[in-house]
C-alpha cells in the first residue's frame, strides 16, 4: 500500500470498531515509518485484510506497478497480482521462520489462479527472493491437488484476491 503517516488517521477511522480490529493510529503510523505490514479483521466474519506498506526494493516496486484495479460488491480495490500474492506469502513464511500458514496461503492462491498464473514471473522472483525451495514445494504439493473447484473461478472474489490478500489503497493510485 501507498500511504504516508498523514493517511494513518484517515485508515483508522475507515474501519470503526467494534465491527473491525485495527491498531491505532500511532501503530499504524509505526508500521508506515517501518515499511512494514499490518493488518486489519472483520470480527463479524473473521476475514482479514494484509495491509503491506511499500517500499523501495525490485519486488516491491515491480508488484505494485502490476496490481489491478477490480470492483468487488460495488467497491473499487487495488488489489496485487496473483503472482505477487504468492510471492509476498513465501517471502512471510520464509521470513517467519518456516510459517505454515503463509505458505498454505499461497498454495491456496495458486490452486484458484492457477489457469492464469505467470510462472516464469514466480520462478524469476522466487529466486531472487531467495524462496526457489518453497516455491518447488508449493509446485509439487499443487501438483498432488485436484483443479480449483469451477464455482471458485467464477466467484469474483476469489478470482480477485485469490485465497484473501489483497491490497488497499488510502493514498493516490
Amino acid at each position: 500500500m501507498q500511504v504516508s503517516v498523514q493517511d494513518a488517521l484517515k485508515l483508522a477511522v475507515s474501519f470503526p470498531p467494534p465491527r473491525y480490529y485495527l491498531d491505532d493510529r500511532e501503530s499504524i503510523e509505526e508500521m508506515i515509518r517501518q515499511a512494514s505490514m499490518f493488518n486489519l479483521i472483520d470480527t463479524h466474519t473473521g476475514d482479514t485484510v494484509d495491509f503491506w506498506i511499500l517500499t523501495g526494493s525490485p519486488f516491491d516496486q515491480s508488484r505494485f506497478d502490476r496490481r489491478r484495479c477490480v470492483s468487488v460488491f460495488g467497491t473499487t480495490l487495488w488489489v496485487f497480482s496473483p503472482e505477487d500474492i504468492i510471492l509476498a506469502k513465501l517471502r512471510w513464511a520464509d521470513l517467519s521462520g518456516g510459517s505454515e500458514k503463509q505458505f498454505r496461503d499461497a498454495l491456496r492462491v495458486f490452486e484458484v489462479q492457477r489457469e492464469d498464473l505467470d510462472t516464469r514471473y514466480c520462478a524469476m522472483w522466487a529466486e531472487n527472493l531467495g524462496v526457489a525451495a518453497l516455491w518447488e514445494r508449493l509446485l509439487a504439493e499443487a501438483e498432488q491437488s485436484p483443479e480449483a473447484p469451477n464455482e471458485k473461478r467464477n466467484d469474483p472474489v476469489a478470482v480477485a484476491f485469490g485465497g484473501g490478500a489483497i491490497v488497499a489503497e488510502v493514498g493516490e493510485a
